[in-house]
């Protein structure tokens, strides 16, 4: 066992040294340059961790060529990865890559451990299976994390803009505040509000910009949100006023679906109590009760 997994690990390591000298002579070669005449530079340990994960994603990304799929298929998973906040060119590549990579790991771990010698065929199909489908289980994961995440810090956020509109903002100026401003507490909705006010900056109408934050977001209340704010600017409403009242109806809303998880709670509960509380106790108050009687009614057969 411990050889096999040696071996692997030795096949493995002899692998992605030869991807890296085939994908990536030139870095390679620029790093030996630099380690044989050093410059005073410093490298930061940060620095170094994004270029290792640049050069592993790159290497995956050449894999991304073997699936076959089409420019509808293409754009369905772009649009997927923006909703997960993945929005640079190559990730389309890395997902694609990953897809073959993950499929081949795995198998190859079913190799090295042997439980590919009990059942090989479905073992391995098994392996390809589910390496295949990971990544896209795996970015609609990040897609609900994300959604909940914008559908939680939207009250905050427009707290934030009724403060810069009431100060005197308009609201494509407090939009850009309000990005600014909440990068670190909020960085989802802090990213999409910038990209809002980057595309109104870029001459967008304002009820595309924020069309196009929905249709980005995919959440029901941003949604809500943005028809809220173009009926506002199309009647001549009060915006900050409409915000206001959007944001406490987010926060009641909040409140009821917390109560609501409170209330099946106890429907929930009975589950478990009938499946592993129920036999427990019923195996501790009666158990001793049975085995007195099944001693006294022994006596009586012998």
């Amino acid at each position: 066992m411990i050889f096999a997994v040696v071996s692997f690990v030795v096949a493995f390591l002899l692998i992605a040294s030869g991807g890296l000298l085939i994908f990536y002579r030139d870095t390679i070669q620029e790093r030996i340059t630099a380690a044989l005449y050093p410059r005073t530079k410093k490298r930061s340990l940060s620095t170094t961790l994004e270029e290792t994960r640049n050069v592993i994603g790159g290497v995956v990304e050449h894999f991304e060529r073997v699936l076959p799929r089409s420019q509808a298929e293409i754009g369905v998973l772009q649009q997927r990865l923006v909703r997960a906040g993945y929005r640079k060119d190559g990730a389309a590549k890395l997902f694609y890559g990953a897809k073959v990579v993950v499929p081949v790991v795995l198998c190859i771990l079913a190799l090295v451990t042997g439980l590919g010698h009990t059942s090989p065929l479905f073992v391995y199909t098994a392996a390809l299976g589910v390496g295949f489908l990971a990544p896209d289980f795996w970015l609609g994961r990040q897609i609900s994390k994300r959604q909940a995440s914008l559908k939680r810090g939207l009250p905050d956020v427009l707290d934030m803009l009724i403060i810069c509109i009431e100060a005197g903002l308009s609201l494509d100026q407090a939009t850009a505040r309000t990005a600014e401003e909440l990068h670190t507490a909020q960085p989802a909705l802090s990213d999409e509000f910038g990209i809002v006010a980057l595309e109104q900056r870029a001459g967008r109408p304002r009820a595309e910009a924020w069309k196009h934050l929905a249709e980005r977001t995919d959440v029901d209340v941003i949604r809500n949100l943005v028809s809220m704010l173009v009926q506002a600017e199309q009647f001549g409403t009060s915006i900050g006023k409409t915000l206001r009242v959007h944001s406490e109806t987010l926060r009641t809303k909040r409140v009821q679906e917390i109560e609501e998880k409170a209330a099946k709670l106890s429907v929930k509960l009975i589950f478990p109590l009938v499946l592993f509380i129920f036999p427990s106790l019923f195996v501790v108050v009666l158990g001793p009760a049975v085995i007195t009687m099944a001693q006294s009614f022994g006596k009586f057969f012998k």
